[in-house]
């Protein structure tokens, strides 16, 4: 498992060096991520809501629907995940034209602390996807998320953290339907943000993230509720 960790960080940041044709106006993204555990289970759900514009508000570019239900295996704290989304995608400029998708995904959260104050999050994603006008296809994903907290040593009340992460978009297929194609590298994200930990179980984040992919680098303003109850 540390040698496929390892291999997946290495791979994440050698994506930024994709040569990108940067968009010059910055989007912004509106989320909502919950998670609940079912009291004396090992099951519980999570998912999250996402509204997605390619300016501050107003050009659709995606509105995103995810619930999942989860499991814990005993004495761990690994969350297994088999789940759902449904994604409606808007076109950057002034058409209203809109594609739809239909996701299915299977996850594994796995949380790693270095030291008193580094808090890691490895997530691996596999989805199967049904957009609209292709083929089926499918993804791979892997996500390095960073939590470090600022003015405390935990993720307590109070705590305002530095919130980083990058995120890895790897498409299992190149023929997406009538002759055309697409890339095995699919996207990068990198992301830099300040938290605060309202209590102990809501947080709130404000921070940055730049797209890339083949065609097209672009940042994106993120604001989002981090909800467990």
């Amino acid at each position: 498992m540390k040698k496929i960790i390892a291999i997946c960080v290495l791979s994440l940041f050698a994506a930024n060096g994709f040569s990108q044709v940067e968009s010059g106006q910055t989007g912004a993204w509106y989320m909502y991520f919950f998670n609940r555990q079912f009291k004396n289970s090992q099951f519980g759900i999570q998912g999250d809501l996402q509204y997605r514009n390619w300016n501050t508000l107003g050009d659709l570019e995606q509105l995103l629907v995810r619930i999942g239900l989860t499991y814990t295996p005993k004495e761990s704290k690994v969350l297994l995940t088999f789940g759902y989304a449904n994604i409606t995608t808007g076109v950057f400029g002034d058409s209203n034209d809109i594609s739809s998708e239909n996701r299915i995904y299977q996850e594994a959260l796995i949380p790693q602390k270095i030291g008193s104050r580094i808090y890691l999050t490895h997530r691996f994603r596999y989805e199967q996807r049904f957009v609209e006008d292709q083929d089926f296809r499918t993804r791979y994903r892997y996500n390095l998320f960073m939590n470090v907290p600022i003015n405390k040593y935990s993720l307590e009340k109070g705590a305002i953290y530095a919130a980083l992460y990058n995120e890895l978009f790897i498409n299992g297929q190149e023929d997406i339907g009538n002759s055309r194609t697409v890339e095995l590298f699919d996207r990068n994200r990198t992301y830099l943000g300040l938290g605060y930990v309202i209590k102990s179980r809501q947080r709130i984040q404000l921070g940055w993230m730049n797209q890339k992919t083949v065609a097209l680098g672009k940042g994106q303003l993120q604001l989002s509720f981090h909800h467990n109850f």
